[in-house]
Parts: structure tokens; sequence; C-alpha cells
């Protein structure tokens, strides 16, 4: 249908008092056979989906407000609301239902909202209290008439007589002649009733008087009315803030004076509604709702008329990134869209979606890298909330965009998201308000949930590559910057040096310039939480991002780097440090793993446990947690790291369980290599010798596995067998036992093929503090070559031969009694095991 008469918006009153669209079509009026009666029906422009069927009741209040609106409810707390495109539209579906109630379409309400109980006492009334009469507009009577609109308000069917009344006579603009009167006389008193009846007036919650009251000739007078609030010992000067103060700027001419009069009555109102008038109680909550109407569509009507107009905004823009623009001019600018997309926020998502798209059409993000750039404070405060509401309405918009950058620009410094993480590392505010809001418009960014687009399946990969070539080495700047290390002597300290942020923001800007920084500068509080914003964003990274920040790691060592600021003296910012390695190591990569054991970066988190003493804080708290994951976990290679180099430091901490936990891990991993080997040999005399049930050894058996002699006679079926079930580790094991007995016959990979962590006895906690592997004795000198001094029957057979504990979990405290229970549960499982289903060589 192309009549546009007809188009309008379906609005639905929500819980909030706000107005919900549902969907723009077109109205007609026709007779429904399954509601036996004329409705209002509205279809979807977009599909003919029925988006409202009405039945137009005789007894259901219609009101016309603005000239397009029809306003009614259909049922408690549902109302609806029709917006007509043009006016003509509107006074049509008017008449139509005008007609239906038999009512004069003069009128703007067809009938008295008047509930069951309302009803009832009025009939009951005398017939001549069916009116309200209005006492005579006059200064001796500005009592009685404050009387009167005050006791109306508790009864709606009264609200409703005074509201015809106050209309059909005119009276509004006759009371405001009194109060220049009262003011001009200076009498008090008139005054303050004078407030009294025009603050009753606005909760009469009346669309036909607020058009009247807050017309260009009396708004200003219901302000001053509203200045003589009794309670007040002076009376305030809202119009003096209203008409001097706040100044309207035209930045560019509005040549539509309509458009001009719409702002000022919306600024105006808004005004009384958050400034002047008290805030609602309880009871008084809803007196107020129309007013919120009123307000919400002058905002729509203006956002609407200021996107139609093409002129207007082109001529803003080619402004606005002008260089010739003076700087004054430039941040009216800027603060114009500001606001313009403030409004913008009480759209509904598909006005709201059609507005950022002629903004971004008309180039809203070439704008913002520009003026995002400039010196002026005031000008990239207004930027940066403007690129938020941009980045929340379409991340994928924005990033769409700042991958096309580079190709049109050389300098990396001039990308817009590297203007947002300068802005962000060099913001002024000692709380760092501008920063924390800068941060999550760039975890928003980068955040691979909303990269999910079916449109666009390659967002995610390329714009996290670009991210990380581009932009992640200005993000990580500061974190580098501040984290230097210096080698002094034997030991490497590692100072917490302090950038100040304006000569970070220096060096940056002039990449040429290097600032060389005294390690001893102060660890200061703002440096240290703008660290911890960056931290935070790294480790989202960390959980959310795979081989991209993975790489970036490595690459820089930035785990390191990250852990120098476990010695800062912010507990603050050493537990993000601590919780950055916590996310890596939760990841259970066993790439990450190997690079923390090669740097030996278990050593700052273990020397800030020991610093900490026996203090029982959130930092100790932190510290035991990962230790108890990494054994909860059981992975492997780190509990080999922290017991063989770290165990002797830990063992005196008793008020946990974890250490020792840790240290019994391992132990069970040693045992369990060992065994595994030993189950490979207890197999090959099972198939060559006894050929009977295995499911336990006799003395016999005990015997022949703690012999030292070669089996050279063995079977070449039954190794052939045994070849089946351990493929890889068998064949290492026969291939052992045939050469010299001089060389090292354990000499086994570090890798088992099930790809669990193969332990060296060299490595364990005896090795580390400079005893054999193999026994508790002290031992000669060994070469480093040859860490291993025995052979491995010798090792095997110098091993407890204790039965393995089982590797499940373990609750976060440890119970001495636990392990004995574990041990007797493992004994049962072992006489119950047949080899063919024994565990395999380090699995």
């Amino acid at each position: 249908m192309s009549d546009t008469r007809r188009r309008v918006k379906v609005y639905t009153l929500n819980e909030d008092r706000q107005w919900d669209d549902r969907g723009t079509g077109h109205v007609s009026s026709t007779y429904v056979e399954r509601l036996k009666g004329i409705s209002l029906l509205v279809r979807a422009e977009s599909d003919g989906s029925l988006l409202l069927e009405s039945k137009i009741s005789p007894n259901t209040a219609y009101q016309k407000q603005q000239d397009t609106l029809i306003v009614w409810s259909e049922a408690e707390n549902y109302d609806l609301a029709l917006s007509f495109q043009e006016k003509a539209g509107c006074d049509e579906i008017w008449e139509k239902i005008c007609q239906v109630q038999g009512k004069d379409p003069s009128l703007e309400i067809t009938q008295d909202p008047i509930d069951e109980s309302e009803e009832e006492r009025f009939e009951e009334m005398p017939e001549t209290s069916h009116l309200v009469e209005l006492p005579a507009c006059e200064l001796a009577r500005l009592e009685e008439i404050a009387d009167l609109v005050t006791s109306v308000l508790s009864s709606p069917i009264r609200r409703e007589k005074l509201a015809l009344a106050l209309m059909s006579e005119g009276y509004i603009k006759k009371l405001l002649q009194l109060f220049r009167t009262c003011e001009d006389l200076d009498n008090r008193e008139g005054l303050h009733h004078l407030y009294e009846i025009v603050r009753g007036v606005l909760f009469l919650n009346k669309a036909t008087l607020f058009e009247v009251m807050f017309s260009d000739d009396c708004i200003m007078d219901v302000v001053g009315c509203l200045e003589y609030d009794p309670a007040l010992v002076q009376p305030k000067r809202h119009r003096e803030f209203l008409t001097k103060t706040a100044k309207f700027k035209e930045v560019i001419p509005i040549t539509d004076s309509e458009l001009r009069q719409k702002i000022h009555q919306t600024y105006r109102v808004q005004y009384i509604q958050d400034i002047i008038l008290p805030t609602p109680s309880v009871f008084e909550e809803n007196f107020l709702s129309t007013l919120t109407s009123f307000i919400f569509f002058n905002k729509v009507e203006i956002v609407s008329m200021l996107q139609e107009d093409e002129k207007f905004l082109t001529e803003v823009f080619a402004q606005l990134t002008d260089e010739a623009t003076e700087e004054g001019k430039r941040r009216e600018l800027v603060n114009f869209f500001k606001e313009f997309c403030a409004f913008s926020q009480t759209l509904q998502p598909q006005n709201r979606d059609a507005f950022f798209k002629t903004l971004a059409n008309l180039g809203i993000l070439p704008a913002l890298e520009i003026i995002m750039g400039m010196d002026d404070l005031q000008v990239r405060a207004a930027a940066t909330d403007i690129f938020s509401y941009l980045v929340e309405f379409s991340p994928s918009m924005v990033r769409e965009f700042v991958m096309q950058e580079p190709q049109q620009a050389d300098d990396d410094d001039v990308l817009l998201i590297n203007l947002v993480i300068k802005q962000m590392i060099c913001d002024s505010d000692p709380e760092l308000g501008g920063a924390v809001q800068l941060m999550g418009l760039l975890r928003t960014l980068i955040d691979p949930e909303n990269m999910l687009a079916p449109t666009n399946k390659t967002e995610k990969t390329e714009f996290l590559s670009f991210f990380y070539k581009y932009c992640m080495h200005v993000l990580t700047a500061p974190l580098l910057a501040n984290t230097a290390e210096e080698r002094k002597g034997k030991e490497l300290q590692r100072a917490f040096q302090f950038v100040q942020v304006s000569l970070f923001c220096f060096q940056y800007l002039q990449p040429s310039v290097i600032c060389s920084l005294s390690p001893a500068t102060s660890d200061n509080f703002q440096t240290a939480q703008l660290l911890a914003l960056i931290l935070e964003l790294l480790t989202f990274c960390v959980e959310h991002h795979t081989y991209h920040i993975k790489n970036y790691i490595m690459n820089k060592d930035l785990l390191r780097r990250v852990l120098v600021l476990m010695n800062s003296k912010h507990t603050f910012l050493a537990l993000c440090a601590l919780r950055f390695m916590r996310r890596i190591i939760g990841l259970k990569d066993e790439y990450y793993n190997r690079y923390i054991i090669k740097g030996n970066l278990f050593e700052p988190v273990i020397n800030a446990l020991l610093d900490n003493g026996t203090r029982y804080n959130l930092l100790n708290s932190a510290i035991i947690e990962l230790f108890e994951f990494i054994k909860v976990e059981d992975i492997k290679s780190l509990i080999a790291h922290i017991v063989d180099n770290f165990y002797k430091a830990l063992e005196s901490i008793e008020y946990v369980q974890t250490f020792k936990g840790l240290k019994g891990r391992y132990e069970q991993e040693k045992d369990r290599q060992s065994r595994g080997l030993s189950r490979s040999v207890e197999k090959h005399s099972y198939f060559n010798v006894y050929r009977r049930d295995a499911r336990a050894l006799d003395d016999d058996e005990e015997m022949w596995f703690n012999e030292d002699e070669d089996e050279d006679d063995a079977d070449a079926g039954v190794e052939k067998r045994v070849d089946e079930d351990f493929p890889e580790a068998y064949g290492k094991y026969m291939g052992a036992k045939k050469v010299k007995e001089s060389e090292d016959k354990e000499n086994l990979p570090k890798r088992t093929p099930t790809g669990s962590f193969k332990f060296t006895f060299s490595h364990s906690a005896g090795a580390a503090n400079g005893t054999n592997g193999a026994s508790s004795k002290p031992a000669p000198s060994a070469s480093p070559a040859s860490p291993n001094g025995s052979s491995g029957k010798a090792a095997a057979a110098a091993l407890p031969s204790t039965p393995v504990v089982k590797a499940g979990l373990v609750g976060l405290v440890d119970y001495p009694d636990d392990e004995d229970e574990e041990d007797e549960e493992e004994d049962d499982d072992e006489e119950e095991m047949s080899p063919r289903k024994r565990p395999r060589l380090g699995s």
C-alpha cells in the first residue's frame, strides 16, 4: 500500500513506562467478523504481517495528541499508540473512531477513563456534582484554585473533568497572566499558590494541557511559577539559566523553523522534568508518564527531521574534517554529534539502525579518526563517546573500516584503533575513567563472540591478524616499558619502572625519541592502574584468542615481563599478573607449559609466596589456588618442574597439603613409570615361561624379575605378540637388552606413544638436591652428559615396590589418610587386572 497518509508506527508502553516500537505499517479500519465490529488493522510494510488488530470499543477512551498521535488503553497496564507519518492520515482514522463511538471529531479525547469503583461512586453523586466548576481566575481566589487542583489528584475521573474544564475555558493562560501580575507586585503568597496550581496541572498528566503549557508563549511563565516553591526561602533562578546561561548554538544554521522550535521545546521540557520537578513519590510516579512520552516523541521527531536533511549533515561533516575549521567551531560540531547520537538512543532498534547507517555513509568513522588525533581534550572526549555509540551499534562495521586503513595510510600511528589505545594510555584522569571506557570498547572489538556473523565467516581470522600485526605492540608498549630488566652481578634484578604517562605518550608519538629511564623510578598508583587494565585485556586475549596471542607471548617473552609486576607494592597489580599466568596454565597447553619450564617462570610466583610470609590474604590464596589447580589437573610436566626445582623451599608450608600433594603426585608418576617398565618384563616372562594365569605373582616370578641375566633365548612368536601390545615401548626395551652391558640401559624416550610425560630420574627432588635418583644415599659427581648413573634394571630394582596410587582428581584439601585408602584400592585393582589390561608404559 503506497498511501503515505496511512503509514504509521505501532507503539506499546512497557513496564518501565517507555514506548516500544512494534513496527511500521499501514493502518486501515474495517469490519472484522471474528471481533464482531469495526477494528483498526495495521499490516507491516515489509512482509504484510499483522502488527495490530484492535476492535474500536464504544467504551474505550481514545486520545489524539500532537496532531499525529492516537493513544488508548486496551487493558490494565497495556497502552497502545499509533504515530502517523502525516496529519491527514491521523485525522482520517480519528474521524472513524469518533464515528463508531458517536463522538464529535473536534474533541481530543472520546471517553472519560472511569474504573468500576469510581463509576459506582460517581453515579451515587448528585447530578450537579458531575461538573467541575472552576473559581474565577482572580488573585483573591488563588488559594481556592490551589486547593481544588490538589484535591482532584487522587481521583481519576475528577482529574479528567478538571482537565476538560481547564482546556475549555482557556484557564491556563489566565493563570499565567496572574503569575506575571503577582511577580510585579512581589506577592509571595500568591506566587506560592501558583506553584501548587501549576505543579498540580502537570500531575493531571494530559497531553492537551502540555501542548498549551509548553508552547513558546507559555513555557517560560510555567518555569517561572515553578521557581516559587513554598519550601524554599529564596526562589530558584531557572529562567535566568534557560535564557542566559544555556545558549542554543547552531553549529550549522537550521533553516527549518519547526525543527528549531521543537529542539527548544524539548530541551526546556526535559529541564522541567529532570531539574525543576521534585522526584515523584511512589504514589506519584505515574502522574508524569505522559510527560515522558511527550519528550520521547519529540526526540524521535527531531532525529527523523535531521536525518532526512542530508544537506545539513553533509555540511556538518565537511566542516568537522576541514583543517581550516577553528578549534572552537570544531568543538561545537563534535558536541552536536555527541548530542545527536545520544538522542538516537531513544529510537527503536530498526530506526537506530537506519540512523547509524546514514552516519556511516556520510563518513562518521574517517571523521572520528581525524578528531581523535587532535590535542583538544574536550574534542577527544566527545569523539570517544560517539565512538562508543558506534561500537555498541555495530562492532563489525567498525572492524571493517579499520582493516581498510593500512591500505590508505603508511603510518600505523594514525590508525583509528591505535588512536583509541593511545588515548587510553594517555588518560589524564587520576581514576582513569576514560581509559576504563576505552578498554571496554577495545574488548568488544576483539571479542570473537561477535565475529560469528554468517555473512562474513573470515572476519575473525582477518581482524585478529590485523590487530596483532598493527595494534598489539601499541597496547603492550607501557607494559614492556615498565618491566625492563637489568643484570647486576650474578642476579637478575627486575626493577619495576614507572614511566610518566606524558613521557610515554611523547615517546610513542615520536618513535625516534628513546627515553632512558632509571630503574629506581617510583611504582606509581596511576601507572599501576593502567597496567592492570592492559593485563585485563591481555588475559581476555589468552582466554578467547588461540595462536595469535600464543605466538605473541612466545616471541615477546611476555609472561616473563608480566611476572616482573609480582614485585609491585600494589597488590591488585600483582594479582593481575598472577591472573594472567593462571589463565595460561588453565589452558593446559603443553606448548605453554614447556615455555614456562624453560624460562623458570614459577620463580617470581614462589618468591612472592615466600615474601608474603604467613599473611593470610588474597595474594596467598590466589597463589595456592594456582598450585592446587596444577595438582588436581595432574599437569605432569609442571609438577615435575616444581618438585625438582622448588620443593625444598615449599616443603615447610604445612597449613595446606597442596605442596605435599604435588610431591606425592610426582613420586606416584615416578613409581608408575618404573612399574610400567617392570610390567613389560613381566609380560615377557609370562609368555615365555609360565603360560598360566598371571593374576598374582609368586616367589619364583619375583626372583626372576630381580635377576640381572639377559633373556637371550626369547621366543620369536611370543615376542611378536608382546610387540603388538607394546609396539614402541617393547621394541625399545628389547633393543636395550641386546646392547653391551656397559651402555646406559635406561635411555628411554621422554614421551611415550600415549603422549604422557616421561620423567627422568635425574630430575627428581633428590637429584635437585645433589642425590642419586635411584637411591637416597649421596652419589659421586656424575657427568652432565650421563645424569643417570645406573643401568635400567638397577634403577628399576632400586625403586620402591609399593603399588601406584590412582591419578584421579584430588580435593582442595588433602588428608594423610586418603593416600592409604587409595593404596588399598589400588592393591585390589592390581589383583584383578590381567596382564593385557595392565597400564602401558608411560600411560
